[in-house]
């Protein structure tokens, strides 16, 4: 099984919101579709998915048009759409239902989630009456309820505390290991790097970093270097030529050129008589490869 999206290209008038943009996946698991807001995410998602019609390029499910007759697939918008006056269970079923599941089955399968996410208790409320985080459950419990094969989460940790993003991330893993395949729409760099494996970066709906997560940071080589010990290392890095990013109680991460300056720094330190606790020398966050090509492009 495999998605293949083709030279997509959608336009608005004379804005040009997805320009050209190709990806696919070939195996189940977590695909990283990146860009600040208004870079053309949600554009590009709902035209694979035919709910906006682009003006040339095309997506596929092993080798047909996406249709709902094609391929049981979901799709969870950074919009939430629920009906706020109708009771979860009741839209859940019905959601089901529009889905080829019959009353009975989609019963079922929103009971299960119910209590997988924590909100069973919340059945016969209205929607209206749920906090943020949990009509954001009944959105997701909504697009997963027909166990779809391939899956659209467009922002899917937005507005969750860390306790729902947990059960979120263990939901998602579980489907992973079931051998969905999922398309995450993002601009939170540490989540997309948590989960998945390919991305593609979209900015003003161009194509800007393509490929493997892995191999794309390989490609930078050790630029960073994270070190813990006490504030006599800050001239020694300062004589060195190490530019510090960021810093914490006795922790400190800076910036560097390769192995050679991290090498020439860590022996000026024990030269000093400095035992640090902590030394790492690593690529750069997907986060600040993200700046870097944003900022390119601007």
């Amino acid at each position: 099984m495999s998605l293949r999206v083709n030279g997509l290209t959608k336009s608005f008038g004379d804005k040009i919101a997805v320009n050209n943009v190709s990806f696919s996946m070939e195996k189940p698991g977590v695909f990283g579709l990146i860009g600040t807001n208004g870079a053309g995410k949600t554009t590009t998602i709902r035209s694979v998915l035919g709910i906006m019609t682009p003006d040339s390029g095309s997506a596929e499910w092993n080798g047909k048009r996406i249709t709902r007759e094609t391929l049981s697939f979901g799709y969870m918008p950074e919009e939430r759409g629920i009906y706020m006056k109708t009771k979860v269970l009741e839209q859940l079923i019905y959601f089901g239902m529009l889905r080829g599941m019959t009353k009975a089955d989609a019963k079922k399968s929103a009971l299960s989630y119910l209590d997988r996410l924590g909100i069973m208790e919340y059945k016969d409320v209205p929607a209206e009456k749920l906090s943020k985080g949990n009509q954001q459950k009944v959105q997701l419990i909504s697009t997963l309820i027909h166990d779809p094969v391939l899956i659209f989460l467009d922002e899917p940790f937005s507005g969750l505390d860390p306790v729902n993003a947990v059960m979120l991330s263990n939901l998602i893993k579980e489907l992973v290991e079931n051998k969905r395949y999922i398309v995450m729409s993002s601009h939170q760099m540490n989540t997309v790097e948590d989960y998945c494996e390919n991305i593609l970066l979209l900015h003003n709906g161009r194509t800007v970093l393509q490929g493997n997560l892995k191999e794309i940071k390989k490609g930078y080589g050790h630029t960073n270097l994270v070190i813990s010990a006490d504030e006599r290392v800050l001239p020694i890095a300062e004589k060195n030529g190490l530019v510090l990013l960021a810093k914490q109680p006795e922790t400190y991460e800076f910036k560097i050129t390769g192995d050679a300056m991290a090498e020439a720094f860590l022996k000026d330190v024990v030269a000093a008589g400095i035992m640090p606790t902590k030394y790492v020398v690593k690529e750069p966050s997907l986060n600040e490869i993200f700046i870097e090509k944003v900022g390119e492009e601007q």
